[in-house]
């Protein structure tokens, strides 16, 4: 809330040798000092001159935007009495009877208490038990409750009743910054009013008479960082331009205030951001660095990077939004210029990177460290193009097999391939194993059942009959050197089950109808034994990846993406196959933008 100086405040009264602090003496007194919050003086007005006075109020809102001040002043219109006024008004051209008493906080007939500190029933049994009684002076005895929703449980249920059905001479204020911690009971038996953050111009319109009331020089750029840093909260703006006046001695110069709050420069933000969306590393860590030492937090260089990157976005997506008299005139000329030169793709991609680093950095013990990384990644990032930029170059000829790769981010060494956790484009199709057919080949039959011929048919008949612990042990934990419909010898494997044998004689008669003969061979030469067929599986396997690794379009995809891993391989549609080439493989990889 943006509040306007009283020319007749308390301070006044005060001994020159007691300062008081900018946000304390510059507290409105009357809606009328009110600025950036006209939609609720607007109701209260309309709601004084109908006399439709509600009988509780609940003021919600950020730190610092006058929750417990606008409390303070519809305390004082409730009660504002003069030689003329007998009745409510929101108009009070003068201090009133009860005035000044009710802005210092010591009039006998509106008390003021903290939640924080009075949380339990017993407290509001003191409300309860004292709003019986008429108020000693003013019109209306007045409940103001800051931080109401540190509240226990009980303290609100206790408060129902009365909140509800107050006495008439008893109005009941409440604020807090946590609306949702509020029961949903106590907000249906009061009036809410959202104050609003205030906006940067207003609130530099506001510091501007502040300023020159205090006699003090303020470059505008400094301004602008106070209006920054303040998040829309007056009472923080009005603190941090206390701070700033007292580190200048009296002159608030840009580079002392970003010194003072450990901010970045925004023309060197901005150059930070033309690094490492270029790909130049070496060049944003030397930047980083410099604003480092010179005393800028890394959680503070990534946030204002972060918000340079939502500035250009903005203006690619809406470029009236170059209007806004939020942005400097650099951050305004630069910011229009990367947006008709980096695509959106790579802004959203960069936004996500820094969202995520964020966080990194405020759990690192080491936040330098933590936020450096966070530029290569974004530095790395910038220079990969989308897949479908990709398969575009592809099909257009733009990429041949022999393109040379492309080179990581200037100035660091070429990534490694793959790695838990690496934000890597890869290469994907799915059958990494080939599927094992689920029908059986026919054999000779017993009772109608087909026999399977082959282990593979042994494997298919367990998946049939949903026998996953057979099927499992089949594939992976015995070596079969016999198989004839009726007998089976095999080799044991380490991890196979002892009593495998009996229970495959077992599922095999209740399967085939057809009792089975499984042996188990122990004398086998080791180099003699055959693969299981997990095995047989996975070497079927790396023979497929090795012959599309040799396919020319994917050389240049490998190429293209250093550290790009294939994942998997899997046949496409006859009717989405291009035209083939004389020479060219049946087998294509295919693209998903995973891990992008």
């Amino acid at each position: 809330m943006a509040d306007s100086p009283e020319p007749a405040s308390p301070e006044s009264l005060l001994p020159d040798s007691a300062y008081r602090v900018l946000a304390r003496k510059y507290r409105p007194q009357s809606f009328a000092d009110l600025i950036g919050q006209e939609a609720m003086v607007r109701t209260l007005s309309n709601a004084f001159t109908t006399k439709r006075i509600h009988q509780a109020y609940i003021f919600t809102g950020v730190r610092g935007v006058g929750k417990t001040t606008t409390a303070r002043i519809l305390a004082r219109a409730l009660n504002y009495e003069t030689d003329t006024i007998k009745v409510p008004t929101i108009d009070m051209p003068e201090p009133g009877i009860h005035c000044q008493a009710i802005i210092e906080s010591r009039h006998v007939d509106v008390i003021e208490m903290d939640a924080a500190s009075n949380t339990s029933i017993d407290n509001i049994r003191e409300i309860i038990e004292a709003a019986r009684y008429k108020p000693v002076s003013a019109r209306t005895k007045v409940y103001i409750i800051d931080e109401v929703h540190m509240l226990s449980k009980a303290a609100f249920n206790g408060l129902l009743k009365t909140l509800e059905e107050p006495p008439p001479h008893v109005k009941f204020l409440f604020a807090t910054t946590e609306i949702r911690k509020v029961p949903v009971t106590v907000l249906s038996r009061c009036q809410r009013f959202d104050l609003r953050r205030i906006e940067i111009p207003v609130m530099m319109e506001y510091l501007e008479t502040i300023i020159a009331k205090e006699g003090v020089t303020v470059e505008d750029e400094a301004l602008m960082l106070l209006a920054r840093a303040s998040e829309g909260s007056m009472r923080d703006a009005l603190s941090l331009l206390d701070q700033a006046i007292a580190h200048g001695s009296g002159t608030v110069r840009a580079e002392e205030v970003r010194a003072s709050l450990g901010l970045a420069d925004r023309t060197r933000v901005i150059d930070l951001f033309e690094a490492v969306m270029s790909g130049d590393i070496s060049r944003a860590l030397v930047e980083f660095e410099s604003q480092f030492n010179e005393g800028a937090e890394p959680l503070a260089i990534l946030t204002d990077l972060g918000e340079f990157v939502h500035v250009v976005t903005r203006l690619k997506l809406v470029p009236e939004a170059a209007r806004d008299p939020a942005l400097s005139e650099t951050e305004r000329q630069r910011g229009l210029a990367f947006s008709k030169q980096v695509p959106i793709r790579a802004l959203t991609m960069a936004w996500q990177i820094i969202l995520k680093g964020l966080g990194e950095v405020q759990a690192s013990s080491r936040p330098r460290m933590a936020a450096e990384m966070v530029l290569v990644r974004l530095a790395y990032a910038a220079d990969l193009p989308s897949p479908g930029d990709m398969i575009r170059d592809l099909r257009n000829g733009t990429i041949a097999a022999g393109t040379v790769p492309a080179a990581p981010p200037s100035g660091s060494p070429a990534p490694s391939s793959g790695g838990p956790g690496a934000s890597l484009p890869r290469l994907v199709a799915d059958n990494a194993a080939p599927a094992l057919p689920v029908e059986a080949v026919a054999a000779p039959v017993a009772d109608g059942r087909p026999l399977p011929a082959s282990l593979t048919d042994l494997v298919a008949l367990a998946r049939q009959n949903r026998d996953i612990r057979m099927m499992t042990a089949l594939e992976r934990h015995v070596r079969v050197t016999y198989f004839e419909p009726g007998k089976i010898d095999l080799v044991l494997l380490p991890l196979a089950e002892p009593d495998l044998p009996n229970r495959l004689h077992k599922v095999l008669l209740d399967w085939t109808g057809r009792r089975w003969m499984v042996s188990v061979v122990s004398d086998m030469p080791a180099g003699n034994l055959p693969k299981t067929l997990h095995e047989e599986a996975e070497a079927a396997e790396a023979e497929t990846r090795q012959g599309v690794m040799a396919l020319p379009t994917i050389r240049a995809i490998l190429n293209r993406f250093p550290g790009t891993e294939i994942v998997g391989i899997r046949e496409p549609a006859e009717e989405s196959l291009p035209p083939a080439e004389p020479d060219a493989l049946d087998r294509e990889a295919e693209i998903t933008d995973d891990d992008l």
